[in-house]
């Protein structure tokens, strides 16, 4: 029997024919890394491959790692594998990864989404026999509105602070989420930001993306010279001393869960922006569609309920169990569950 082109073991997705993994959750010799988020690229690997534009990212986050770079469809020879990455549209140089064996081809899709943002590599489907697929947001309640809607809802939402003398404090996800942001606002004031969220933009700016200027939040900055300012901070910092500093101040979120009303009342935030770097349910069966793919593979999100839809219309699917969603919000809150 033909050993397959990739397997699933208590490490992470394997090739046999390249011995490598992909994203894998236990330290391996050689990894394959989709994107710098922490449930994707994690610590202790012995070389890492990832894209040229997620390396840098990826360093400031690991430390010293041995690790090399590969541009956006460049192929590479692994063994008996020919890999190659291809844009995933989730976060800056995110990726997906082909892998050919013996002309079969499977692709690891990693965390996507669909629709340009106007800051990332946009998605490009790519062909493939099997594809293994995240499906973080695989209902059909999840379906996301054109970002500059949302935009519009966020410049407004700081247009009204900033007349009530209030600041505007904006939850997002310091790597990917805070930057997407950042290139939808109207500059109509000053925007502070946590350190996690500046340090990922000062990478980001090195290497050619486009953010408006920010001001990175130190103790000796004073909120009384800055009234009405933006600032965007990770979600676990709202509630803390550090933003204890900027008041009175209206709180927001900004992420897909905020589709849910239940998780927009109990995360106690005056206002739930939904915008998110996944795929909604529409993407979601775009992007399995343009494929081609025949055998279907859901991993973290709602994959009995996803996998069950697409057996119904004719794929082959099946749930594999990964340890990805450590990152905040590649993870399902436990209240939606309820």
């Amino acid at each position: 029997m033909t050993e397959p082109v990739l397997t699933f073991t208590d490490r992470g997705i394997y090739c046999p024919a390249g011995d490598f993994f992909i994203d894998p959750w236990r330290p391996v010799d050689r990894a394959l890394i989709t994107h710098g988020h922490a449930d994707h690229a994690r610590p202790g690997h012995t070389h890492y491959l990832a894209t040229d534009a997620a390396l840098p990212v990826m360093r400031h986050r690991l430390g010293e790692i041995t690790a090399q770079g590969i541009a956006y469809g460049e192929t590479r020879q692994i063994g008996g594998a020919q890999v190659s990455f291809h844009p995933a549209g989730h976060i800056p140089g995110s990726a997906q990864i082909r892998v050919e064996v013996a002309g079969e081809v499977w692709v690891v899709s990693g965390d996507y989404k669909t629709t340009p943002d106007g800051l990332c590599e946009p998605f490009e489907p790519v062909r493939c026999h099997s594809f293994i697929s995240e499906c973080t947001f695989g209902l059909p309640v999840f379906k996301w509105h054109d970002q500059r809607s949302v935009a519009s809802e966020i410049n407004a939402w700081w247009a009204a602070n900033r007349a009530a003398g209030r600041f505007s404090l904006l939850g997002a996800y310091s790597l990917g989420k805070a930057q997407r942001l950042l290139s939808l606002l109207e500059p109509q004031g000053p925007i502070l930001t946590h350190g996690a969220v500046e340090a990922t933009n000062a990478i980001l700016r090195d290497q050619g993306y486009t953010l408006p200027d920010t001001t990175h939040v130190t103790p000796a900055l004073n909120p009384k010279e800055v009234p009405g300012a933006l600032v965007i901070a990770p979600p676990s910092a709202l509630g803390s001393q550090w933003a204890r500093r900027f008041r009175p101040a209206s709180t927001g979120f900004a992420s897909g869960w905020m589709r849910l009303r239940g998780i927009r009342r109990r995360r106690a935030m005056d206002r739930g922006f939904v915008i998110s770097d996944h795929a909604d349910w529409d993407g979601l069966h775009a992007a399995i569609r343009d494929t081609g793919a025949e055998n279907i593979y859901v991993t973290h999100g709602y994959t009995d309920i996803f996998a069950r839809w697409l057996n119904e219309r004719g794929w082959n699917a099946q749930v594999v169990p990964t340890e990805f969603g450590g990152e905040e919000e590649d993870s399902a809150p436990a209240e939606a569950a309820e």
